[in-house]
């Protein structure tokens, strides 16, 4: 992807990158602070793309079907967001600065090996679904009974 792509700072609704086996993106991508829609599904990023955390008025980000193991503390500046698809990737947990999410209302986390969830996620305010269907330590979790009582939809 062309660095120069940053300069596009108008950008402002949607930006959809997925299915281009992408195996990184340009820091200066960082540079799209009106953005609110991105999709990077369907690459090959090994890592979470740092420059996506600088995109501070991202409302939905769709990371589905990438290889990242683990998300960096800095998507706790993503503060604007209210939907996370993170569906098939390789994720055994979350960082505990996800909890800083407060806009958050939806999180995909399907198909990953999750093997634990931080306590903070019991913080994040607006949470009202989380899809962990297709995840085997589901049933174990023992944070989700504490959010399906205070109505929280937990998919398993």
């Amino acid at each position: 992807m062309p660095v120069e792509f940053g300069d596009l700072t108008e950008i402002s609704d949607f930006l959809y990158l997925h299915d281009n086996r992408l195996v990184s993106l340009p820091h200066s991508l960082g540079r799209l602070q009106r953005l609110k829609y991105l999709n990077i599904s369907q690459n090959c990023f090994s890592a979470f793309p740092e420059p996506i955390c600088h995109m501070s008025s991202l409302v939905e980000l769709r990371a589905t079907d990438n290889q990242f193991g683990s998300l960096p503390a800095s998507i706790a500046r993503l503060s604007r967001l209210r939907e996370l698809h993170l569906r098939n990737n390789q994720l055994r947990t979350l960082p505990s600065a996800i909890a800083e999410l407060s806009e958050l209302r939806l999180l995909d986390l399907r198909g990953n090996p999750i093997e634990t969830l931080p306590d903070s996620i019991l913080e994040m305010p607006r949470l009202e679904k989380i899809d962990l269907r297709w995840v085997d330590a589901a049933q174990a979790l023992p944070c989700l009974d504490k959010l399906e009582g205070r109505g929280c939809l937990i998919y398993r």
